[in-house]
């Protein structure tokens, strides 16, 4: 392949890497195989990354740059409170039915993260990302909406991502079409009484 700047040969990468670990698995990403999808030298990826950790660091944060897209061009312009949460939820839902390879993809570079130091800063900085986009949205909607946000708007977006998160799970191990419409409109109620007060919450023993 003629030579390529690096600026260039970067995306090239990461995109050669997201498509063939979508495919194959993180377990399989090495660098080598990541070369070998685009048809590059084994060097050239860590001439351009340094490590497979520098390469998997630029991936996540390209899938965390994808997410928050999806999640604030689905957010409504002038919609009520409840409408703006049910069409996020909605929004991403679909991405989950059309696009389950990339979830997965997201999930199991979490888990990767969580065993590797080198990658620890980098699933921070995904987690700290969605959850404000997120809790700015419900800001926003509860602003233009004049409701008095009983929780913090960051915690009404954590709650709102981990109920996610755990559908997102479910429907790629188990899926259920019914059962996971029905859950998730009772996540969308949770959340949207949540940030109105109208959700009681149970106390839990903390011991």
């Amino acid at each position: 392949m003629a030579h390529v700047p690096a600026a260039e040969r970067r995306p090239q990468l990461i995109k050669a890497a997201i498509d063939y670990m979508t495919r194959e698995g993180v377990a399989a990403g090495s660098t080598r195989a990541i070369a070998a999808e685009l048809g590059v030298a084994q060097a050239t990826v860590h001439y351009t990354f340094g490590t497979k950790e520098g390469l998997y660091r630029a991936v996540m944060e390209q899938l965390t740059q994808d997410l928050i897209a999806q999640v604030e061009g689905a957010a409504p312009a002038g919609a009520g409170f409840e409408e703006t949460v049910a069409t996020l939820a909605a929004a991403l839902w679909q991405t989950v039915r059309e696009q389950p390879a990339s979830h997965q993809l997201l999930t199991e570079l979490s888990m990767f993260a969580l065993r590797s130091p080198a990658l620890s800063e980098a699933l921070e900085s995904h987690n700290r990302g969605v959850t404000e986009v997120t809790a700015r949205l419900v800001a926003e909607a509860a602003g233009r909406t004049g409701l008095s946000l009983a929780q913090p708007a960051e915690t009404i977006g954590r709650f709102f991502l981990a109920g996610f998160d755990g559908l997102t799970m479910q429907h790629l191990s188990h899926p259920d079409e019914e059962a996971e419409y029905a859950c998730l409109q009772a996540f969308v109620s949770a959340v949207v009484a949540m940030a109105g007060g109208r959700l009681e919450l149970v106390s839990v023993p903390s011991k």
